[in-house]
């Protein structure tokens, strides 16, 4: 069960190590873009590429879908960055029903696990396989994989690396629980380390607020890249001074943090030798390395800055 290309990736993998697929659930066709023509999930298509049978239900507890659901005599249920699902299908099969977590349980719960782990400037992060319960991400934990978190990664990166790692994380789960050697264990709340979550990305979320630390700023921006992106809000003035301003929203994909003391305001731009773009904020500044203005490819700075021609003061949105 599953629906983006995380879950697509590792229904590949099973489906490569020739593990018995059933059959396979996942979101409605939606209709997107311009002509609102009905697009498949990534798993869907996966799923049809290789003859398996696909269940798309509006609602989980739909009677027809329940009784189809247990007609396939599935043993066991796999789940991967689906819906919550109700009691009345994480029950059905007799070897229990598992999700994996983007995450290191009981850190990070919630929609947005691989975000999150970078905005907060982690080092570390991992996957988790875990039964499922009446709550979101709280089920006894079967199996947990580490891994590092480079300075150099985002959430593209990260993500690619989990869906490499989460193929034979799985496996070893299925394997486990197929021979009876996996014993699940609850979930352990550290008593000395705040739980973090992960909660579901916004639109506020991805504003870059100027009035941080330059490596939370950076972090912020690794977080967010390259989907949905950190933006930030440009006020540009018109031509005709006595005008409106037009309010830019200016995507961040990559940055580079520079700690140093900082007389500038917050938000205030520097543009230094054509080569060099970098922005206020507090204890230092951030040099923004690759961004995208509205109705424009993203790009990367000096190849922005030869053909920027504003003058004067420019100055970002600094707080939220």
């Amino acid at each position: 069960m599953g629906t983006p290309p995380f879950a697509s990736g590792i229904l590949q993998a099973l489906v490569a190590m020739k593990y018995p697929i059933i059959g396979v659930v996942t979101a409605p066709d939606r209709r997107s873009g311009r002509g609102l023509t009905a697009q498949a999930s990534a798993v869907k298509t996966t799923a049809l590429e290789h003859n398996l049978p696909v269940l798309q239900p509006e609602s989980l507890k739909d009677p027809l879908f329940l009784q189809t659901l247990s007609q396939w005599n599935a043993a066991l249920f796999v789940v991967v960055a689906f819906r919550m699902l109700p009691k009345e299908v994480w029950q059905i099969p007799p070897m229990g029903c598992f999700n994996l977590h983007a995450s290191l349980l009981p850190m990070y719960r919630g929609a947005a696990p691989i975000n999150h782990a970078l905005m907060e400037g982690e080092t570390e992060t991992g996957l988790t396989t875990f039964f499922i319960d009446d709550q979101i991400d709280t089920g006894d934990i079967l199996l947990q994989e580490r891994l590092l978190i480079e300075e150099s990664d985002t959430a593209g990166t990260l993500h690619d690396k989990m869906m490499k790692a989460a193929g034979p994380l799985i496996a070893k789960t299925i394997d486990g629980l197929s021979n009876k050697t996996l014993r699940a264990v609850p979930q352990r709340i550290p008593s000395d380390t705040p739980l973090k979550t992960a909660p579901k990305i916004t639109r506020e979320t991805c504003r870059i607020n100027w009035n941080r630390h330059p490596v939370d700023i950076v972090n912020h921006i690794r977080g967010l890249s390259p989907v949905p992106g950190a933006f930030t809000v440009w006020n540009k003035q018109k031509d005709n001074k006595n005008a409106a301003t037009t309010e830019l929203f200016i995507k961040i994909y990559r940055a580079q943090a520079e700690e140093t003391t900082c007389t500038d305001t917050p938000g205030t731009v520097l543009i230094q030798n054509k080569n060099t773009l970098k922005v206020a904020c507090q204890s230092g500044y951030v040099h923004i390395l690759e961004l995208q203005f509205p109705g424009k490819k993203k790009m990367a700075v000096d190849a922005f800055l030869a053909g920027f021609r504003e003058e004067g003061l420019i100055k970002f949105e600094s707080s939220l």
